[in-house]
């Protein structure tokens, strides 16, 4: 079972999430993770693709805990551009101190809200890191929009090439990367709520629902009613 709670932190939500046998495929949605699995902390890159979890291991009976950071927030807690991470799943511990990781670990272990102590180690690093973009929520919006890559960069008032290296390091991908991801994540809310293929698509903003298709397809790894099915 999934849970999940809005976090005082700006743009972040606390999950937790029962062990699965056969874990779901975890879908592109331009968030970085930082989470308690396994006695570990891991660190969930953004994705271009599907990424299947592994199966849990020496502890199956705990639950997951992540603490999700909105798309171009991650980077002010990790310390390092977006797309270090792209695509991967890091152990804290090559990002942060070693020291710092070990003493977060137990603290975790001996938790019993662990996302509350999740959200205090983010917090701390927010205090002392860079701070996230300041046009990462224009951005992330015109992107989501599918507004032309020009018009982004003249809204945000750089070159179309300072334009792709900020959203390298805020989002992990280029703008027409981040755009389709986000868009993708609007047609499957829309479609989880009930509304037709083909208004998802119109609303949305893809060319047709053969277009959804395609982009559900390649992002998602399989068609949208497969993605759609409940676990």
């Amino acid at each position: 079972m999934y849970r999940e709670r809005p976090s005082p932190l700006p743009g972040a939500a606390v999950w937790t999430k029962s062990p699965e046998p056969a874990p779901r495929p975890v879908l592109p949605d331009g968030c970085t993770d930082l989470i308690w699995y396994d006695g570990e902390l891991l660190v969930a890159g953004p994705d271009t693709r599907a990424h299947l979890p592994r199966p849990p291991g020496r502890t199956p009976e705990a639950p997951v805990v992540g603490l999700r950071f909105a798309p171009g927030q991650g980077p002010a807690v990790f310390g390092v551009p977006a797309h270090v991470l792209r695509d991967l799943r890091v152990p804290l511990d090559e990002l942060w101190p070693a020291d710092e990781v070990r003493r977060l670990a137990g603290r975790l272990a001996a938790a019993g809200a662990p996302g509350r102590v999740l959200e205090a180690a983010a917090a701390g690093r927010l205090r002392t890191g860079a701070a996230p973009d300041p046009a990462g929520a224009l951005i992330a919006g015109a992107a989501a929009r599918g507004t032309p890559v020009r018009e982004l960069a003249e809204a945000v008032g750089v070159g179309e090439r300072q334009l792709h290296r900020r959203c390298l390091a805020a989002f992990g991908y280029g703008p027409k990367t981040l755009g389709r991801v986000l868009r993708l994540v609007r047609a499957l809310e829309l479609a989880r709520a009930g509304l037709p293929y083909a208004e998802v698509a119109a609303v949305a903003g893809y060319a047709d629902q053969a277009h959804l298709a395609r982009e559900v397809k390649a992002l998602a790894g399989a068609p949208l009613g497969a993605v759609l099915a409940p676990g």
